[in-house]
């Protein structure tokens, strides 16, 4: 299987226009934003080095936690569950999602469909024939459901305890969130070792309701 990956993985950058819409001081955004650039940059440094066989265990570990939890918290037969593709070291979930879909699990993944905007979430299954989206990266088809998830998932670079997600930068999965009404479930996902004290929680930063790593979950 190709190694495809989520349109928001691939943000690089903190949008500058993203903090014009929110009410907080430009200089400290200003600051929070290049302590998190460095930052980003080290954790993704420290993930890159790992070996082939440390990210197949670290991804079979999280994999069964992520596995447990949610048999333990929800009936997701029928329900809409939002997962992602890997890219850059991160874990690789998709064999679960696989299974998922084979119990009756209706599994999304998310897109960019317009740039600067929430994401859409579009019905996936093995089967699905993907075509070049955003970034050039393989989505599913226009034709495929639009769907809006009841639980999802959150690739972390960085995460603290309280349940704040450093990601990729681009402003997408906060603005995506912010945006849904119910807002689902989220569970970020990543390495352990991404733990950080804090992140400098901004206005725009929604708390996750779970963390799940390689060590297990962690109620946020």
């Amino acid at each position: 299987m190709k190694s495809y990956a989520s349109p928001p993985c691939l943000a690089a950058e903190v949008d500058p226009s993203y903090f014009d819409t929110l009410a907080v001081d430009p200089e400290q955004a200003g600051d929070v934003a290049r302590w998190r650039k460095a930052e980003r940059q080290r954790l993704r440094a420290e993930r890159d080095v790992l070996s082939v066989a440390e990210r197949q265990a670290v991804s079979a570990a999280l994999a069964g936690h992520l596995a447990t939890f949610l048999r333990g918290k929800f009936d997701l037969r029928g329900r809409v569950f939002s997962g992602y593709w890997p890219i850059k070291g991160e874990p690789d979930l998709r064999p679960l999602l696989t299974e998922l879909h084979r119990h009756g699990v209706r599994v999304a993944l998310p897109l960019v469909e317009v740039k600067a905007a929430p994401l859409v979430f579009r019905h996936w299954t093995p089967e699905t024939k993907m075509v070049r989206g955003d970034w050039n990266i393989p989505v599913p088809p226009p034709e495929a459901d639009v769907v809006v998830p009841e639980v999802a998932l959150a690739p972390l670079v960085g995460w603290t305890a309280e349940g704040f997600r450093l990601g990729y930068g681009g402003g997408y999965f906060d603005r995506t969130l912010a945006s849904l009404s119910p807002r689902p479930f989220t569970i970020g996902v990543g390495f352990q070792s991404a733990w950080l004290a804090t992140i400098y929680p901004q206005p725009h930063d929604i708390r996750l309701d779970a963390i799940v790593t390689e060590a297990g979950p962690t109620s946020a």
